[in-house]
């Protein structure tokens, strides 16, 4: 009995032509769904926008808005990069290479855009900013997987 891919970006269809009951074969295409693909773009987007939520509430005097939209942008742009890069939208739910992509990608341009911009660097801002963005980024993709395998493995058969 042959497979395709499976997992949160591979929907397992059905093949008409497999013969074998149970076989199953990828879709015509790569691409993921635009609900996929929507809803990856928004989980990445709350994990950047959690981070700078997080170091306004620790850190900063200003206004809630200005604060957290001064510490997001830099990581807001380093996202937007990692998804062009890594062509994110044909696999958005993949934690390998998307997530760990893009959490390396977003945490080192949101880090060059800070340095040029003249904004604090300072080593525990790294490592905590590092340690974040990669539990949320990955962390929420290998969560889909998982749900997506135990899905699977109830289904019937």
């Amino acid at each position: 009995m042959s497979t395709a891919p499976s997992g949160p970006d591979h929907a397992n269809v059905p093949s008409p032509a497999a013969g074998t009951p149970g076989t199953t074969t990828a879709p015509p295409t790569d691409r993921a769904t635009t609900g996929a693909v929507a809803l990856a773009v928004a989980l990445d987007v709350v994990s950047v926008l959690a981070f700078a939520a997080g170091g306004r509430a620790t850190h900063s005097a200003d206004s809630p808005l200005t604060a957290v939209t001064g510490i997001a942008w830099p990581f807001l742009v380093g996202l937007a990069v990692a998804w062009v890069v890594l062509r994110a939208w044909r696999r958005p739910l993949a934690p390998w290479p998307v997530g760990v992509g893009a959490w390396a990608l977003t945490w080192a341009v949101g880090m060059a855009l800070r340095a040029l911009t003249g904004e604090g660097l300072a080593v525990p801002f790294l490592v905590v900013s590092a340690l974040f963005l990669l539990a949320t980024l990955v962390g929420w993709r290998l969560v889909a997987t998982l749900v997506t395998r135990l899905r699977a493995a109830r289904a019937p058969r």
